[in-house]
């Protein structure tokens, strides 16, 4: 009994501090929003892609940025160019030149619907799936947390203009320490 408790504890402990966003696929958070409405985000990655990595790492499971998404979004993970089937909006997405994991495949149809360019690429939908942004590129949780404190607040549909952008970042208050 003795040696089952300090193992639970020495697996508990120090994942306990350790922020999570609570990843799911674009079908559940589509299943999840027809009883519980909330925005969407989307992390188009891929598994050879190191900045995809780092975000992981540093940016999405920094406590603030794991927070704002676990309460605000139904965050999805997406392998830009993966193998998997997508149902959205009444199309169906494949990667019908997928070559698998030793080879290099071309963007997955459903990356190319949502137009991403580049990965590490975010992308922000609204509570009826349409969409309000993208961020594309490293970003470290800093960088980030303005735009995810603006979309979960609705504040983005105030913002007409750059100058507005400027005020709100300036007036912005992160709570991340440097």
């Amino acid at each position: 009994m003795k040696k089952i408790l300090i193992l639970m504890i020495l697996f508990v402990i120090p994942t306990a501090g350790m922020a999570q966003v609570q990843w799911m696929t674009i079908s559940q958070a589509l299943e999840a929003q027809k009883s519980n409405p909330k925005k969407i985000l989307i992390d188009f990655y891929a598994d050879w892609c190191e900045p995809c990595k780092e975000m992981d790492k540093n940016t999405y499971n920094h406590p603030e940025i794991a927070k704002i998404i676990n309460e605000n979004f139904y965050a999805v993970k997406f392998e830009s160019d993966g193998n998997s089937t997508v149902n959205f909006l009444g199309h169906k997405f494949t990667n019908p030149e997928y070559k698998g994991k030793k080879g290099k495949s071309t963007l997955h149809q459903f990356s190319k619907y949502m137009n991403i360019n580049m990965i590490p690429t975010m992308v922000f939908l609204d509570e009826k799936t349409d969409p309000i942004t993208s961020l594309s590129g490293f970003l470290k949780a800093k960088e980030v947390e303005p735009y995810f404190s603006m979309i979960a607040s609705n504040d983005y549909k105030t913002i007409k203009s750059r100058r507005e952008w400027e005020g709100y970042q300036k007036k912005f208050k992160s709570k991340i320490k440097d």
